[in-house]
């Protein structure tokens, strides 16, 4: 990490001095995630998840997650870090997001902060902030990681980076 601040007002991070395995961080910024004109989440703050060569994922508590709007899905991945996840379409009116967001329920060890918590792909889903800067999401659909000004790469997930 460097004293230089980017254009949100938060230190300059590369993701390639993220640590490997990952780390758990809290973070005091306001988590949003809007789908088909929803507000689905509205967390004053959240934990993420800081890996090398990926954007941030951002967990986020229950209580400020419109749960009406998950679905539960049939789909799991694993972690070799953070262990098995589940999966939930966001669905919003019209407007569905397949497996759109993920929980760890069981975390493995050093990850326990997670558990319970919800993450959400940028990429899927019509609007993510982080307080009041606009996210993207990460390249391709394998991690979940979310762009903010202060996080530059390259970033590891896209086409032709799975070998890196």
């Amino acid at each position: 990490m460097t004293s230089e601040m980017a254009s949100n007002g938060k230190p300059i991070e590369s993701v390639w001095d993220f640590p490997r395995p990952p780390r758990v961080e809290r973070v005091p910024w306001r988590v949003r995630v809007v789908h088909g004109g929803l507000l689905i989440v509205d967390a004053p703050a959240a934990i993420r998840v800081l890996e090398t060569s990926q954007p941030p994922a951002y967990y986020v508590e229950e209580q400020f997650i419109r749960l009406d709007c998950l679905r539960p899905s049939d789909h799991t991945t694993v972690c070799e870090w953070k262990g098995t996840a589940r999966y939930a379409d966001v669905v919003s009116g019209e407007a569905e997001a397949t497996d759109a967001a993920w929980t760890y329920d069981d975390p493995a060890f050093g990850f326990e902060e997670i558990a319970g918590r919800w993450a959400f792909y940028a990429q899927k889903l019509d609007e993510c902030w982080l307080d009041d800067e606009r996210i993207e999401g990460n390249p391709g659909l394998f991690y979940g990681g979310w762009i903010s000004a202060n996080v530059v790469g390259p970033f590891k997930g896209g086409p032709g980076t799975a070998d890196w």
